[in-house]
């Protein structure tokens, strides 16, 4: 069961890789996302610390990748262990506490693979389509706010 949040406090979704992570952010309603910036792994801490300052950021959700059987792969737990070290370097700097979430990502990667296969042309639309995942798992962490 996912607790409603705060009125005015953004949530940022992250997809996070190998090299890029994509991210998203809300509305201040929680209602809609739009795709926002994909930054380098290495750049990541000091992009969330400006971020949850500058749009007062209040939830960060991570997209979880499980297999489509719901298992977890080699994948999945890379991802866990970078969501882990992130929260705990990340609420170590900022005075209100973020929350985490951990996303299932299956459907939303699927789109957004869909969607690269016909949008991608040059390494910046590849780089960009990052986000845009990031997009789809925070809309679908949003719609399921709603119900």
């Amino acid at each position: 069961m996912v607790k409603k949040r705060k009125i005015n406090m953004k949530i940022l979704a992250l997809d996070l890789g190998d090299k890029w992570v994509g991210s998203a952010i809300s509305d201040a309603l929680g209602i809609t996302c739009r795709p926002y910036q994909t930054v380098e792994l290495n750049q990541l801490k000091n992009f969330l610390l400006k971020m949850i300052k500058k749009e007062n950021i209040s939830t960060i959700v991570i997209g979880k990748p499980t297999t489509f059987s719901g298992k977890e792969s080699e994948q999945t737990k890379k991802i866990i262990n970078m969501a882990e070290k992130l929260k705990n370097e990340i609420n170590l700097e900022v005075e209100d506490k973020i929350k985490w979430i951990l996303w299932d990502e299956r459907l939303s990667s699927k789109r957004a693979e869909a969607l690269k296969q016909r949008k991608v042309k040059n390494k910046e639309d590849k780089i960009k389509s990052h986000s845009v995942a990031a997009a789809f798992i925070l809309q679908t962490y949003l719609d399921n706010l709603s119900k």
